[in-house]
C-alpha cells in the first residue's frame, strides 16, 4: 500500500480571501440598510417595540431550523459565560428599539451618520471595562468626531432633539455591545447570535400586548423584510470577519451613509443639509484614523512578537 502524503493529509490552515469578505461586507451593510428602511416604514402604524420583536422573531427561525432540524446542539450549549450573554442580549434589544426609534424620527442619512458615533465611544469604554490603553492620536481622533457631531446637530433651535438624543443613545448602546463582544471572545459566535435573538424575542413580548396592533395584508412583507434582511447582513458580516481583516470590513460600514442618502431621497424625499455632509465626513475621517492607526499598531506588535522568537 502506498504511504499517504502528511502533506495532504493534514488540515488546511484558514486563509483570508479578502475579495469575498469585502464583498460580504458591502452585502451585510447594504442589508442593514435595507432593514432599517423597512423599519421606518412600519413605524408610522407599529410600535418600534413590535417592529424589533418581529425582527427577531423572524432572524431567529434559522437558528431553530439549525437546532432542532439539523441538530446542531452545540449551538445552544454555553461554554463559560452566561451572564454576559444576557446582559449582551437584553441590551441588544434596547439597542435595537432605540435605535428603529432614531431612525422613525429622523432622516435616514442625519440617524446614520450620527450612529456612526459608536465607535468614538470605544476607546473610553475600553478605558474604563477592559483597562485598555490609549494614546492621545486616539483621543484627538475622538474629539474630532464629536466635533463633527457638533456640526451636524447645528444647534440653531432647529434640531430634532429627541432623534439626536435617541441615535447617541443608540451608538452608545452599540459600542457597550461591542464590548461585552471582546468578553466573549471564547464563546462560539453562533452562540451568542441564538442568545441575542432568543432572549431579545422574549424580552420585547413583554410589552408587546400593550402595543401590537394587528398588521395589514400589505404590511406583511415588511414584517418580513425587516427581519430576513436584518438576518441576511448578520450573517453576511459574519461572513466578512471570518474572512477579511476587520480593518478591511470595517471601512465599508461608511457605505450605508450612501444608501441611506439614496433611500431617504428615493422613498421619503429627505435630502441631508450640506451641514450633516460635513459632520458626517468629519466623524468618518476620526473613525477611519483610529481604524488605520488600530491596524498600524497590530502590524508593529506582531513585529515585536516575531522579533522575539
Amino acid at each position: 500500500m502506498a504511504e499517504r502524503d502528511p502533506q495532504q493529509a493534514a488540515p488546511q490552515p484558514h486563509r483570508d480571501h479578502i475579495v469575498l469578505g469585502m464583498a460580504a461586507g458591502a452585502g451585510g451593510f447594504f442589508m442593514l440598510s435595507v432593514m432599517v428602511v423597512f423599519a421606518k416604514l412600519l413605524s408610522e402604524n407599529h410600535s418600534v417595540l413590535e417592529i424589533g420583536f418581529y425582527r427577531n422573531l423572524i432572524a431567529v427561525m434559522p437558528f431553530l431550523f439549525m437546532v432542532f432540524v439539523l441538530g446542531r446542539r452545540e449551538i445552544v450549549v454555553i461554554r463559560r459565560k452566561p451572564f454576559a450573554i444576557f446582559s449582551r442580549a437584553v441590551l441588544g434589544a434596547l439597542s435595537l428599539v432605540t435605535t428603529f426609534a432614531a431612525f422613525a424620527v429622523m432622516p435616514l442619512a442625519d440617524t446614520s451618520a450620527l450612529l456612526f458615533t459608536s465607535s468614538l465611544f470605544l476607546p473610553v469604554l475600553g478605558v474604563i471595562f477592559l483597562g485598555e490603553k490609549v494614546g492621545p492620536y486616539r483621543w484627538a481622533a475622538v474629539v474630532a468626531g464629536f466635533i463633527g457631531v457638533l456640526v451636524m446637530v447645528r444647534p440653531t433651535g432647529a434640531v430634532n432633539f429627541t432623534g439626536v438624543a435617541l441615535a447617541l443613545g443608540a451608538a452608545f448602546m452599540h459600542a457597550n455591545l461591542q464590548v461585552i463582544l471582546r468578553h466573549l471572545r471564547d464563546e462560539d459566535p453562533e452562540t451568542v447570535t441564538f442568545y441575542f435573538m432568543v432572549i431579545g424575542v422574549v424580552v420585547l413580548a413583554i410589552p408587546l400586548p400593550f402595543v401590537a396592533v394587528r398588521p395589514t395584508i400589505g404590511e406583511i412583507p415588511l414584517l418580513l423584510g425587516v427581519g430576513l434582511s436584518g438576518a441576511l447582513g448578520q450573517w453576511l458580516l459574519s461572513l466578512a470577519f471570518g474572512r477579511a481583516p476587520a480593518a478591511v470590513v470595517t471601512v465599508f460600514n461608511y457605505t450605508s451613509i450612501i444608501w441611506a442618502t439614496l433611500f431617504g431621497w428615493l422613498i421619503f424625499g429627505d435630502w441631508p443639509l450640506p451641514a450633516v455632509f460635513a459632520g458626517a465626513a468629519i466623524v468618518i475621517a476620526a473613525n477611519l484614523f483610529m481604524v488605520w492607526r488600530e491596524s498600524r499598531l497590530g502590524r508593529v506588535r506582531g513585529d515585536r512578537v516575531r522579533a522575539r522568537l
